[in-house]
């Protein structure tokens, strides 16, 4: 069935989740991982950060979206059969007890817990007086010039306040008797908890009796228990915290663009001015003060969430870096794998060969040096690259600079559109010009978010390309937390599909036909329908179906009903869908034969794999796209099969088996988008997949270790 014909068919709202709704329930799950009782202490201080984390950037994108809808007077439902004002209203509903939950257990739970371990978050007024003295000293000389309180009255407008700063609204009495509004922002720059035993003792060791002591208060309430000296002259009368967010959704008229870094650039600074979405204030701030912040900010009642405890929890990830690993996860370093010790040169060790690497359980390193070897030997002729998110001090780009400088031919297609990091892929756009290298900026209305490396070298046989390609970003910060699968490999076919792709992005390619990658917006969602469809006539000629497909999100309409399909015709699907999923498992003459599970764990699951039975010859591919509508419409991805039959049965057998049997962190979803673990059953092994493939990968080394000896 054609893809009209299927949304014909199953588009029904019943038939959907909404995506908003589904993502809550997503960080849901990762409060729960907060609640967990086996969690160390300092990993529940870490999720948490991440729950704050992702609820501002819900904020900022998805939230705001439907605010805009909602003012624009738009009340067309989506498919699930929800208008944007009915989606709000949920959305605040399900959110209130949520966060009233999460700040329950910091201030009945984490905070207590952090005490009995030697790591104290003060109350100001808790302090003795003579402390208090030498904090009061501190602050004169490391706070007080940072400060800036600003006014608010007929001769000065309302003050500027920046996305999720955080605020003091201050009331103050002249000696003429007047009383006047003024805001001084906690600066950013400040570590939101202060350690002040470093600053009442900076003589003595952070230990007692041998344990680790570590005594905190927040840089607010040190600041708000000083405003006398902001002030002078006048009467502090009171002062309360409150923290904004504003919508950062960048809108790009790319087609009216001569020069895409400039629009860039000042979307960035307009970002900082994006209408207010959401006002937190503590609970004791009274009604005058927030009628002046709604009028000013121009919000309405429901858009202030009122609180009993720190706003901006996000912030307390600063206790993750405390030197107290009995309080973490225990330790786990990457691996190296055995055939890049054996062989220094990448490149012959890539021809004899496909590699896969499977982050973080192996070391990133190898991807590094394939870079570094490429710019530095002096047969490489080219290299291509994809840049996504690189993080702030990429040895990767540092390598295609020195390629450049050694008269390499470099070409890097930088993406300007990754959200939030636009300011750090600008640098490192103008970093790469410098030196020569082909800096482009992707296609009009397009996001390039496929991952590849293309190295073309002189050899003895002629030029030889090589190739790397992932499911994850070139950044060595988040491989060591996302789970991510790249493929290094020199099959032709593989490598000229990638050389097709970059002339596509730098250049006026039509090319729609591709030996073995499926490519968005291209032909993806075709190849995937196709796959699908493969399954359930195989089902119909009386062969068994199989699918199982693991992504961080399952959006796209057309996909879910292919899926649905596939289900009422006998296939039995698997999905492993981290985050947002709007197909709805387990119902009777629809989603039968589906099963959906979701794994949040202590790293972030972010590889996507599809694989297909194929009447046993079992097919798998791997991706950088989720399957939403972004990524099979208005995003550059590119889906790779892995051929080698060693590294297909590891994905099969090892990665995809273990995700699926996991009975510790997998929660499977229900028909009413509630989520239960999948626990242990009476005498069955219990088996946490992260946990599963760290000791597999330490096996691993440990095996070649001893065949060393």
């Amino acid at each position: 069935m054609t893809g009209k014909e299927l949304l014909k068919k199953y588009n029904d709202p019943k038939n959907f989740f909404n995506r908003d709704l589904s993502w809550i329930e997503f960080n849901r799950r990762v409060l729960e991982e907060v609640l967990n009782p086996e969690q160390p202490l300092l990993e529940k201080v870490k999720f948490i950060s991440i729950f704050h984390t992702n609820l501002d950037e819900f904020y900022m994108i998805r939230v705001s979206g439907l605010k805009e809808q909602i003012a624009a007077n738009v009340s067309e439902p989506t498919i699930d059969g929800l208008t944007p004002l009915a989606q709000l209203q949920k959305i605040e509903k399900l959110l209130h007890p949520m966060l009233q939950q999460v700040l329950d257990v910091w201030k009945n739970e984490i905070v207590p817990a952090l005490q009995e371990n030697n790591i104290d978050i003060l109350k100001y007024e808790s302090i003795p007086v003579n402390e208090k003295e030498i904090l009061t000293e501190y602050f004169k000389k490391e706070i007080f010039p940072i400060l800036t309180p600003l006014a608010f009255d007929p001769g000065r407008p309302f003050p500027y306040i920046s996305n999720l700063s955080l605020s003091l609204a201050i009331l103050v009495k002249k000696p003429n008797g007047e009383n006047h509004f003024a805001r001084v922002k906690v600066p950013s720059i400040l570590p939101r908890l202060l350690q002040i035993n470093q600053i009442l003792s900076p003589e003595k060791k952070l230990q007692t009796n041998g344990m680790f002591c570590a005594k905190f208060v927040w840089l607010g309430d040190i600041i708000k228990a000083n405003l006398n000296l902001l002030f002078p002259g006048m009467e502090v009368l009171e002062s309360h915290r409150f923290r904004i967010t504003r919508d950062t959704d960048i809108e790009l008229q790319e087609d009216e663009a001569d020069d895409l870094l400039r629009v860039i650039e000042e979307n960035i600074r307009q970002r900082r001015f994006g209408s207010v979405v959401r006002l937190e204030v503590e609970n004791q701030m009274p009604d005058f003060m927030i009628e002046t912040l709604m009028e000013n900010l121009e919000i309405k009642k429901e858009d202030v969430h009122v609180f009993d405890g720190p706003l901006g929890l996000s912030d307390v990830i600063q206790l993750y870096d405390l030197p107290v690993h009995h309080l973490k996860s225990k330790q786990f370093f990457p691996v190296m794998l055995k055939l890049f010790e054996e062989d220094e040169n990448i490149f012959s060790a890539i021809k004899r060969q496909d590699i896969m690497l499977h982050h973080p359980y192996h070391s990133f390193a190898p991807v590094i040096d394939f870079i570094k070897q490429a710019a530095k030997d002096p047969d490489v002729l080219a290299i291509k690259q994809t840049l996504y998110r690189v993080g702030t001090d990429s040895p990767i780009v540092k390598y295609l600079i020195e390629a450049a400088e050694r008269g390499k031919q470099v070409a890097v297609l930088v993406e300007l559109k990754a959200r939030f990091d636009e300011q750090n892929n600008i640098y490192w756009a103008r970093e790469l010009e410098k030196v020569g290298v082909h800096v482009v900026y992707g296609l009009v209305g397009l996001k390039t978010h496929a991952k590849m490396t293309l190295v073309v070298r002189r050899e003895s046989d002629g030029v030889k390309k090589y190739v790397h390609i992932s499911t994850g970003n070139y950044n060595i910060i988040t491989t060591k937390l996302y789970t991510d699968l790249g493929l290094f490999t020199a099959d032709e076919k593989i490598c000229s599909d990638v050389s097709n792709i970059f002339n596509y992005l730098t250049g006026y390619s039509k090319q729609n036909e591709f030996n073995k990658l499926f490519v968005a917006p291209i032909n993806m969602r075709e190849k995937m329908l196709a796959l699908i469809n493969r399954e359930i006539e195989n089902v119909k000629s009386g062969s068994e179906g199989k699918i199982i497909l693991k992504m961080n999100a399952l959006v796209d309409p057309v996909i879910i009903c292919a899926l649905y399909e596939a289900s009422n015709s006998g296939v039995k699907i698997d999905l492993i869908v981290r985050g947002i999923c709007c197909l709805i498992p387990g119902v009777p003459d629809l989603s039968a034969n589906i099963r959906v599970i979701s794994i949040v764990g202590r790293f972030l699951e972010h590889s996507r794999i599809f694989y297909f039975f194929n009447k046993g010859n079992e097919e798998v591919y791997l991706s950088s796209a989720d399957m939403m509508q972004r990524n099979l419409d208005r995003r550059v991805e590119a889906a790779f099969p892995v051929e080698d039959q060693k590294l297909k049965n590891e994905i099969i057998k090892i990665v995809l088996k273990f995700a699926l049997k996991d009975n510790v962190k997998a929660r499977e979803l229900h028909e009413d988008m509630s989520y239960t673990f999948c626990k242990c059953e009476n005498g069955e092994t219990r088996i946490d997949n992260q946990e599963y493939l760290m000791s597999h990968a330490l096996k691993s080394i440990s095996k070649f270790a001893k065949t060393k000896l």
